[in-house]
This record gives C-alpha cells, sequence and structure tokens, in this order.
C-alpha cells in the first residue's frame, strides 16, 4: 500500500505549473511550425519581458534559469525576440534546444550565448542591426520552472551602427506586436535608479494593456539606488499602481558579470540585500527572483486556465477554415480515370455555376447589380429607352420630304399625296433601328463573357491551362451564338423594311391624319376642280378660251420675262414680212378678248393660235358664232382667213432659246400652304408607324437575344465543353498544377497537420485540468535557487 501511495505520489507532478504550462509549451512548439500567416488568430498564453536598454531585462531571465546564457555589454544586446521556454525534468542534467537546429543539444551555456549572438548576427547584421524575427530557445533543467518568456529588445533613442533613423518606433511597434493581445502576460522592467514615472516600459505597458490586470512590474537594480532612498512606495503601488503588483529584485552588475560570478552567489547576495535593509522589511513576498518565479508561474497559470477555453474555440474555427480550404485544393489525381471524373466535376460545377450566376440564383451580391440582373438592365434601361428616345424626323428635312413628293409624281405632277414617300422616308427610319439592335447583342455577349471570367475563379486558378482552354472554348461558342442572334436581329429589321403594314390597327391614317393636321392648326387646301361650272351652265367657249389665254399669259409672265426672250423682239429679227403681220394679227386678236398683252411678254404664240384656229364657235374674224358681234375688224377677219400653216408657226416658234436646266435641280424655296400640309401629314405618319415598329423591335430583338444566345449557351455549354475539353491525351496537360498550386497545397497540409495536432493536445486538458483542482503546495517545488525563509507559507498578495 505505502509503495503503491507512493508511486501514484511520484507519477503526480511537482508543481501546479507541470499541470497546464507544460501543456501551452507543446503548443507552443507545435504552433512554432506555422507561419506568421498561419498563425494569426491562435494567440498562446506567454510572458513578454520589455523595458529599455540597459534596464535589466536579460539579467532576470538568466536569474529564472540560473545560468548564464544571453549576450551581455553595455549596449543594445537583445536585437531579436528571443522565446525561451523552460522545461523543468527529473534528469539531473541541463541542456538548450534550438527550433533552427532541431536534434542538436547545447550542454555548454557558453555555446547557448554564442549561437544566440551568431544567429543574431545573421538575421539582423553584425553592426547592432534589429530584426522582427524569433529565435526560439528550450531550456531543460530540473532547476526551472515551467514557463514560456519572451526576451524583446530594448527601447533605444539614438540609433547605432546599422540601425535606422526610427529605431525607436520600430521597436515600439515590434513590442506592440506582442503584447497588444490578451493572451500575454507584460513583465514591465523598470531600473530602480531611474524615475518610475518615466518608465518605458510602464508607459508601453499602460498602452497594451490600460487597465493593468496583465501587467507585473519589476523594479531592477535596487542596490544601486541613491542613499537615503528605497522603492518600497513602488514595490506596494503607490506610485503606479498594478493589480499583479510589483517584484524587486538585485542584478548582477557588470563588474559581477567580468569576473564570472555566479547567479547562485548573487541571489545569495540578494537574499542578504533585503534581509538587512529595514525598508524590504514584511516585503518578502514582493522581493527576490525566487519569489518573481513563483509569481509569473501561478499568475501564468491562472491565466492560461482562463484563456483555455477561447484558444480552444479560435484552433478548431481554424482548423475547419483551413480543412475547407485544403478540400477545395484537394489532393493530385494520379490515374487517368481519376484524371478524367475530376474535369468532369469542374466542368459540371462550372455550367452549374455559370447558369446560376444568369438567373440570380447564384450568390447575390447587395453592392452591385450582376449576373442576369444587368443583361436586364441593357434590355430595359439601355435599349429600350435609348429607342424610344429617338425623334423619328429628327433627321428628316421638310425639303427632302418636297422633294420625295414631287419626285414620286413623275413628269404628271401628284393630284393628290402620295405614298411613296411616306415608304420611302419610313424605311429609311426603320433601317436606323439596326445599328442599335446590333450593339444590345454585342452588349450582352460582353456580360456573359464577364459571367463566365467569374466562375469557378478559385478553382480553376490551380490549372492555368485548363483555364486558358475553358476561356477559348467558351468564348468561342459565345462568338458562334451571337452570329445567329445578329442574323435574326437584322432579319427582323427587314421585315419591317420589307411590307409596310398601314392596315395596323394603330396606325393613324387616312382622315385620321387629316384631322390631327387640323388640330395642329395647318391651313388645308381642296383639290382644285379641272372644269368651272355656274348653276349648271357651261361657260362659252370664247369665255374658256379668254380665261384659258389669260391664265396662259399670267402663267408665263409668272415663269420670269428674263429666263425668256422677248418674242415680239425675237420675231422681228431676221423674220418675214408674213411671220410679223401673223404675230401683229394674233395681238390684235387678243385685243378683241379684251386683253392688251405687252410686247415683252412671253406669250406662248403656239399655244394662242391653236386655240383660234381649232375653236370651231369662233369665225375665222375674231368674232363668236352665236353672238356675231363686231369685235373684231378686217384686218383680223382678213388675216385669220388667210393664215399660214403650222409648218411656219413652228418656224416661228422655233426661233425661242432655252436656258438650260441646272444638273441639281431642288423644289423652291417658297413653301405654299399645300406643300406645309403635305409636309405635316407625312411626319404624322411617319410618326405614328415609326412608334408600331418600335415597340415591336423592343420585344423581338430582346427575345432573339435570349433565344439565339442566353438561352442557348445555357443549354449546350457543357456538351460543348465536354466535347472540346475532355480527351485522354489532354488531362495530364489541362490538369498540371502550377509550382505556387504545389507550394500552397504543401503549406495548407502542414498547417492542417499542426492544427490537427494541436487540437489533439487541447483535447488532453480536461484530464489535466482534474490535477489543477486537486491544488499542490509551492513549498515543494525546487528551482535551484536558494530559499528565502518562510516564503512558502506567504501570500502573494
Amino acid at each position: 500500500m505505502a509503495d503503491s501511495a507512493a508511486a501514484a505520489e511520484a507519477a503526480q507532478p511537482a508543481t501546479v505549473g507541470q499541470a497546464v504550462i507544460p501543456l501551452v509549451n507543446r503548443l507552443q512548439d507545435i504552433m512554432a511550425r506555422l507561419d506568421g500567416d498561419a498563425a494569426a488568430g491562435v494567440e498562446l498564453p506567454q510572458v513578454a519581458a520589455i523595458g529599455g536598454q540597459s534596464s535589466g531585462k536579460s539579467s532576470v531571465l538568466e536569474a529564472l534559469v540560473g545560468r548564464d546564457f544571453l549576450p551581455r555589454g553595455p549596449e543594445i544586446c537583445t536585437r531579436r525576440p528571443l522565446v525561451l521556454q523552460l522545461v523543468r525534468h527529473s534528469a539531473p542534467e541541463e541542456w538548450g534546444e534550438f527550433l533552427h537546429a532541431p536534434g542538436r543539444r547545447f550542454h555548454d551555456f557558453e555555446h547557448i550565448k554564442r549561437e544566440i549572438q551568431s544567429e543574431t548576427d545573421k538575421e539582423a547584421g553584425g553592426n547592432k542591426g534589429v530584426s522582427e524575427k524569433q529565435i526560439r530557445l528550450k531550456i531543460f533543467s530540473p532547476n526551472v520552472i515551467d514557463i514560456t518568456l519572451v526576451d524583446l529588445p530594448g527601447i533605444t533613442r539614438v540609433p547605432i551602427g546599422d540601425q535606422p533613423s526610427d529605431i525607436e518606433s520600430r521597436i515600439r511597434t515590434m513590442i506592440m506586436q506582442y503584447i497588444k493581445y490578451p493572451s500575454c502576460i507584460i513583465l514591465a522592467v523598470s531600473p530602480a535608479n531611474a524615475d518610475l514615472a518615466n518608465s518605458d516600459a510602464l508607459q508601453l505597458a499602460r498602452l497594451g494593456d490600460p487597465d493593468g490586470s496583465r501587467t507585473i512590474g519589476v523594479i531592477t537594480k535596487l542596490d544601486i539606488m541613491d542613499r537615503g532612498t528605497d522603492a518600497r512606495n513602488f514595490l506596494l503601488g503607490n506610485v503606479i499602481p498594478l493589480k499583479l503588483g510589483y517584484v524587486g529584485i538585485v542584478n548582477r552588475s557588470q563588474e559581477d558579470i567580468n569576473f564570472n560570478r555566479s547567479i547562485k552567489d548573487a541571489l545569495a547576495f540578494e537574499e542578504k540585500f533585503f534581509s538587512t535593509l529595514p525598508a524590504y522589511h514584511g516585503l518578502s513576498q514582493c522581493c527576490g527572483v525566487p519569489q518573481l518565479a513563483k509569481k509569473l508561474n501561478m499568475i501564468l497559470l491562472k491565466h492560461i486556465t482562463d484563456m483555455l477555453p477561447g484558444l480552444k474555440y479560435r484552433i478548431n474555427a481554424q482548423l475547419v477554415a483551413v480543412a475547407k480550404e485544403h478540400a477545395a485544393y484537394g489532393d493530385a489525381a494520379e490515374s487517368t480515370a481519376g484524371q478524367g471524373v475530376k474535369l468532369l466535376n469542374i466542368l459540371g460545377k462550372y455550367c452549374e455555376a455559370f447558369s446560376s450566376m444568369v438567373e440570380g440564383k447564384n450568390k447575390v451580391s447587395t453592392d452591385q447589380l450582376s449576373g442576369g440582373a444587368r443583361i436586364h438592365y441593357i434590355f430595359q434601361s439601355i435599349f429600350v429607352k435609348s429607342l424610344e428616345e429617338v425623334d423619328p424626323c429628327k433627321n428628316i428635312s421638310d425639303e427632302d420630304i418636297r422633294t420625295s413628293i414631287q419626285n414620286s409624281g413623275g413628269p404628271k405632277g401628284a393630284m393628290f399625296l402620295p405614298e411613296v414617300p411616306f415608304e420611302i422616308l419610313v424605311r429609311r427610319q426603320i433601317g436606323r433601328l439596326l445599328d442599335p439592335s446590333l450593339q444590345c447583342a454585342k452588349f450582352i455577349y460582353d456580360e456573359l463573357v464577364k459571367i463566365s471570367h467569374g466562375c469557378l475563379t478559385s478553382e480553376l486558378q490551380k490549372y492555368p491551362i485548363l483555364k486558358r482552354r475553358m476561356g477559348e472554348s467558351v468564348s468561342n461558342f459565345l462568338r458562334d451564338g451571337l452570329r445567329p442572334a445578329e442574323t435574326m436581329i437584322t432579319h427582323i429589321i427587314e421585315m419591317e423594311m420589307d411590307y409596310i403594314n398601314t392596315s395596323h390597327s394603330s396606325f393613324v391614317g387616312g382622315s385620321k391624319v387629316v384631322e390631327l393636321a387640323k388640330h395642329e392648326g395647318l391651313p388645308l387646301r381642296g383639290p382644285t376642280s379641272l372644269s368651272a361650272h355656274k348653276d349648271g351652265i357651261a361657260i362659252s367657249s370664247e369665255m374658256q378660251l379668254k380665261s384659258s389665254i389669260e391664265n396662259n399669259i399670267q402663267f408665263k409672265s409668272e415663269r420670269g420675262q428674263k429666263s425668256r426672250a422677248v418674242f415680239a423682239r425675237d420675231a422681228t429679227r431676221g423674220a418675214t414680212a408674213e411671220q410679223v403681220s401673223r404675230f401683229q394679227m394674233i395681238s390684235c386678236y387678243c385685243s378683241t378678248l379684251g386683253f392688251q398683252p405687252d410686247t415683252d411678254a412671253d406669250i406662248d404664240t403656239e399655244y394662242v393660235w391653236v386655240q383660234v384656229m381649232e375653236n370651231p364657235s369662233l369665225d375665222r374674224r375674231g368674232t363668236s358664232a352665236a353672238g356675231g358681234g363686231q369685235k373684231g375688224n378686217s384686218l383680223i377677219g382678213g388675216s385669220l382667213s388667210n393664215m399660214p400653216g403650222p409648218r411656219v408657226l413652228n418656224s416661228l416658234y422655233s426661233m425661242i432659246r432655252l436656258r438650260e436646266p441646272p444638273i441639281t435641280l431642288k423644289p423652291s424655296e417658297n413653301k405654299t400652304d399645300q406643300d406645309r400640309t403635305e409636309i405635316a401629314i407625312v411626319k404624322l405618319l411617319v410618326k405614328s408607324y415609326y412608334d408600331i415598329v418600335r415597340k415591336s423591335i423592343e420585344d423581338a430583338v430582346p427575345k432573339a437575344i435570349m433565344h439565339f444566345l442566353v438561352n442557348h449557351t445555357k443549354r449546350e455549354l457543357h456538351n460543348v465543353l465536354i466535347r472540346k475539353l475532355y480527351r485522354e491525351n489532354l488531362l495530364d496537360e489541362m490538369l498540371r498544377e502550377t509550382d505556387e498550386v504545389l507550394i500552397r497545397r504543401q503549406r495548407i497540409q502542414e498547417t492542417l497537420q499542426v492544427l490537427e495536432q494541436a487540437h489533439r493536445t487541447l483535447e488532453e486538458f480536461p484530464l489535466e485540468a482534474e490535477k489543477v483542482e486537486k491544488g499542490y503546495s509551492l513549498s515543494e517545488y525546487t528551482t535551484g535557487l536558494p530559499k528565502l525563509a518562510g516564503l512558502g507559507n506567504r501570500s502573494l498578495s
């Protein structure tokens, strides 16, 4: 029984720290294998020693270890963060191990010092440079307590050697990267021979720990304070209070170091110092290196137990995230069958993602429109709205309309408004709808290309050759779908141009357009009758002849007297007496009808002569057969009976000289009311029919694009990709990963293994926690340091 009890007692850890702190040390070793990015978010409990240059930080750490192993000197010594793990074991030997030299043990602590110096110079240079890269050292000894400390570079203000000009700012930033996390216990080291209110360590500690709940103050060099002064008020927290209190220690002097004074002798001197000075009587709980070691052990133990639940949660969350990323990278397929399955899965997921983005079933963004929503926006807010803003008559001038109307009349002229000008103009306006319709199809094509680039970007990033070939195949397929869509759009526009359906129910034509013209205040002129009647009785031939001749004379005069030669003048030039007499006879006959034409007037003599010769109701003396009046005279009567034949008249008429017509003819600038009415009617007809066609185009073009391009792509993309890419001779090439992907997969696998190991380590905590709950006596542990009388029975308060 006694033997079994002794064995059980021996199996129990000697201190409370051995129950939990080794667990954190193991986690430190595990997590140290990760780089900074992978370890982010998993901050383990640790103690960070901070202070100004030559404040005594290194002396404190060496006192806790009981060995001299750190570089020392009057200038900056700690130039890289040193993560120091103290591991207590039962073997009598002591040694150190560096993470950068696995499997190598350093039994000589002088070799440890030189290795630290060598690694520092390797990274930070040999001329006082500073680096953020850690040095990790683990010391195994039966004379230490289980604890992890970080020795950070001391704050310096004046750069020396190769140090940059902003060395102070850089060191402060480096220190804050450690102490800002709640998992870090801050060991603020300040020398007693300086004003505590100006302590750099306490200033930084207040920035990282504003309420002072995780800061331990360490006051060094108590033995070199001015005579008559002491640090009692500092240690009691009366100057700058800290919740975890202060501990005062006595450091080895530079002379002690030069003469190789052992730490054991230094601790004996420290014990004697505190026991002989009355100012420190009653403060044994906060004086000396052994008390600092125990206080750190107890505080770190409590801190770890408080932090472990959150630490478990963070490690588990990171484990899930890394496992998900590892699953996304997957394993490298070796066999052809495995590669074929992987390729088919990628193609299937790609096409599914493409369809989902078009239909809006993928991840819905709250920042901007994407996928199918952009297609709808192009149809309704760009295409339709642009067509509705077009004025169909904006580029049709009144001159264009008048020219088309006169051209459609041919040589006869139009008695009524013809349809040809309307059809010509409306076809031209319909043709303008082709370009925006084709632009709309091109916009949708561009959107589909963007959607294809956004599908499976992370997964295809691993296979650049496959990504490039898929991009080429999709782009070619989309271009193939764009061509029939553009052809269909062209046919739709051509159909509208080929048949102008004026019978459309929405078309405003006929009497409707005349009414609209009236409402717009346009004067309308009715058609002129070809024959005039009065009370049903026909006007006499003489009156008709008189009216006809008058109109002929007026018409000829309005055409411009300057454009023709004067008939009388030309007739007398080189003409015979007979020709001159005939002109005189026609003039006399016109006088009997009540007209006296000007000799300079442009008279159509042929027309007058034919009317006189062919009118049977007139006698040759210029009087009407019915009236028998003597309006004429003998000269006319005698002359008409002896009129020459048509040949003589043609000879006389051929003497009139005409001006050449211009190469380009335009309508006259003076518009009549009839012209204005016809122009208004044509514009109304064009607008009415254009609106009908526009609405039809606004509906038909999106349907054609969706059918031939969008929906066709969704239906056939998967089959096309399989036909183009699924070939056994191309599997190795297309599924070849880049070097970056291979390296990244390796790192993820390593990170996953580390986190899984850390997770298993944390699963052991409940068993260790039962040992913690039992409690252990602090007086039973040994550190290799001289014991202070009665220390084990005093509380930490």
